[in-house]
């Protein structure tokens, strides 16, 4: 029963977390944009101390209940798992193995290492909830949207217009990339070995696996009624029972109920034990005999509690609408994207630094951007973080959208107002790529779709009445929303493009 519920949960949990960075017309960020603040990581990196809080209560209750319920890519482990469990044979295919702790605890020493000094790229690619948000947004959405696409030619045929086709085009290859590589490993070892990488490599199961040995709740022997079959042992994905010594490794116990459902006896069950004591004490009736646990296990239970607690606490610390475009213009998918020396960053992550230091590159900003503005960053230092370019449309002073679904403080919420109020960057004109200059044509996009009035065009001849005339840029109310970028008829490269600012400052 209690197998059952949980997978209902995780069930209905994992669809849910994934139609989120599915979905392109921002309906369900509203509604299921917790589901993102709830992952440990992006709550340690947005300091949210109520979800801490709540994640370590369930945790020190319940054991690994967050990997197994809460955890994206471990339920997408379980799936993968289960689909290899249906071949024939392959039921009952799991065996007890000892522990790789200098695997797990060097990789967690790397991410914490990484965590304080800021290697935002390390501390990206082992966060389980931005790689499985990589292999969403990368690899799945596309194809959601392909299918959107079918629907919406099929619904136009009969004369409905109740879906609306969408561009599919691939932000980034390199995030691509490294979304297929992280897919291709975790999906091999899930569908060999069920749950090794996140006993073997997950910072986040490595450190709640501190916690879990220390839970009140726990799956425990009942010595009285187990016959030693091991049916409890070929069923565990963790790798985690010894039926020889009648021990569970709690660290790595990810409290999925399959060793319960599993036998037939008795021989197991999931009761509250008494943290720090010797697991070893007789009981009557339904009651189970709970073997000893190890002499580690008993004198460093109080001492991994504290550590998991300081660490968390250090850690949060330290990182304390559709698209429409104007008629009458040039397709704009050959422009290039210039060479800017500072990226340009959404409003409300006011400044790069700050992005830095949060963003997980989960990449649901990305997904979530309706003008197809933000994409993964190529550089080193940031990474896979988002950043804007506006080769395919601008950033529209009405929209919000990134800053409402981002759950780890890297781009905090902001209204319109807010946004028509800070610059992110500054417009700066090429006056060799200009059409004015190069094709001695008229040209005034720039200016007329400039919603803050930042642009003036001017005499390129001042001694001429009927001189044309070429842009102005005012420092003071240029916000960077890139219109003027988008919306030139240059090319390759744009005549006027938007150079980012490291702090944005109000206009």
């Amino acid at each position: 029963m209690l197998r059952k519920v949980r997978i209902l949960i995780a069930s209905l949990f994992f669809f849910l977390l994934t139609l989120l960075f599915l979905d392109f017309t921002g309906t369900l960020h509203a509604w299921l944009g917790w589901m993102a603040e709830v992952q440990l990581i992006p709550a340690i990196l947005a300091v949210n101390a109520g979800v801490l809080i709540v994640l370590i209560l369930l945790t020190f209750i319940f054991g690994r209940l967050y990997c197994s319920v809460i955890c994206p890519l471990g339920i997408f482990q379980d799936l993968i798992s289960s689909i290899s469990g249906v071949r024939k044979g392959k039921k009952n295919r799991f065996r007890y193995s000892r522990a790789k702790s200098w695997l797990r605890y060097g990789v967690l020493g790397l991410f914490v290492i990484a965590l304080f000094a800021g290697i935002s790229s390390i501390v990206s690619l082992l966060d389980p909830y931005a790689a499985y948000g990589r292999i969403a947004s990368g690899m799945f959405a596309p194809l959601y949207r392909w299918g959107n696409n079918l629907l919406a030619m099929a619904a136009e045929s009969i004369g409905s217009y109740a879906f609306y086709s969408t561009e599919v085009w691939m932000k980034n290859w390199i995030t691509f990339g490294v979304a297929a590589l992280t897919l291709f490993i975790i999906g091999l070892l899930a569908w060999r070995h069920g749950r090794t990488y996140c006993n073997t490599i997950c910072p986040v199961g490595t450190t709640l696996g501190l916690l879990s040995k220390v839970s009140i709740f726990k799956p425990v022997f009942n010595t009285d009624k187990c016959n030693s079959c091991g049916l409890c042992a070929r069923n565990c994905k963790s790798a985690c029972m010894d039926v020889k010594s009648h021990q569970v490794d709690y660290s790595r116990c990810v409290t999925c109920f399959n060793c319960i459902d599993k036998c037939k006896t008795g021989g197991i069950k999931y009761v509250p034990t008494i943290p720090g004591k010797i697991n070893k004490r007789q009981t009557t009736g339904s009651e189970a005999k709970i073997s000893d646990n190890s002499n580690a296990t008993k004198d460093l239970s109080r001492r991994n509690l504290l550590t998991l607690l300081g660490t968390i606490a250090l850690s949060g610390l330290a990182k304390a609408q559709e698209k429409h475009v104007d008629g009458g213009l040039a397709t704009i998918e050959d422009k290039k994207i210039p060479d800017r020396k500072t990226s340009v960053l959404p409003p409300g992550a006011s400044a790069a630094q700050n992005m830095k230091a949060h963003c997980t590159a989960c990449q649901l900003c990305v997904s979530a951007c309706p003008n197809d503005v933000l994409r993964p960053s190529s550089r080193l230092e940031t990474f896979m973080q988002p950043e804007m370019s506006f080769e395919r449309g601008y950033c529209r002073p009405e929209c919000v959208e990134c800053s409402q679904v981002c759950p780890a403080g890297a781009i905090k919420p902001i209204t319109p107002a807010d946004k028509t109020a800070v610059s992110i960057g500054q417009a700066i004109w090429i006056k060799d790529n200009c059409v004015v200059n190069t094709d001695e044509v008229q040209c005034t996009n720039c200016e007329r779709h400039c919603p803050t009035g930042a642009i003036t065009l001017v005499s390129r001849d001042p001694q001429y009445s009927d001189s044309l005339r070429i842009p102005v840029v005012d420092k003071e109310l240029c916000i960077g929303c890139g219109a003027c970028e988008n919306l030139c008829p240059a090319r390759p490269f744009s005549a006027i493009y938007v150079e980012g600012y490291i702090r944005h400052h109000a206009v």
